[in-house]
């Protein structure tokens, strides 16, 4: 054989060398990818119980002043007014970490005053990320 002619050939991947490594990162990603989205969604629930505690603080400190909770009526906007001749206690309203509204009730049906996120699906009900938080659990 001769030597100059094999020094001279392109040396590169085949085809199929190619595609078995596609499929070996394939199923790495697979295996590796649902566990990053499972973190994601259990931050955004601990994101969302973080702000309702604080939505809590709030609501404790309009009651320090005004004597009662905000009724539902009122809602949580209540919090960012000062039309009542008050001071604002929230700057803006937060929403959960969906970007949803939470839902406030005063007087509550788990206590004085009940906040809820309905979850990743933003309607009531649901399990696992779907499933609806409240200020009580």
């Amino acid at each position: 054989m001769n030597v100059e002619a094999y020094q001279n050939k392109e040396r590169g991947f085949t085809l199929l060398e190619i595609m078995v490594v596609l499929i070996i990162i394939g199923v790495m990603a697979s295996i590796v990818a649902p566990r990053f989205i499972e973190r994601a969604d259990e931050a955004k629930v601990d994101s969302t119980k973080v702000q309702m505690k604080n939505i809590e603080q709030a609501l404790k400190l309009y009651r320090l002043q005004h004597g009662q909770y905000p009724s539902s009526s009122e809602g949580l906007k209540a919090l960012t007014s000062t039309a009542n001749g008050g001071k604002r206690y929230l700057d803006t309203l937060p929403k959960d970490a969906w970007g949803f509204d939470f839902v406030y009730l005063s007087p509550g049906v788990h206590g004085d005053v009940d906040i809820l996120s309905y979850g990743a699906d933003g309607k009531a009900g649901g399990s696992e990320f779907d499933a609806d938080i409240g200020n009580w659990e």
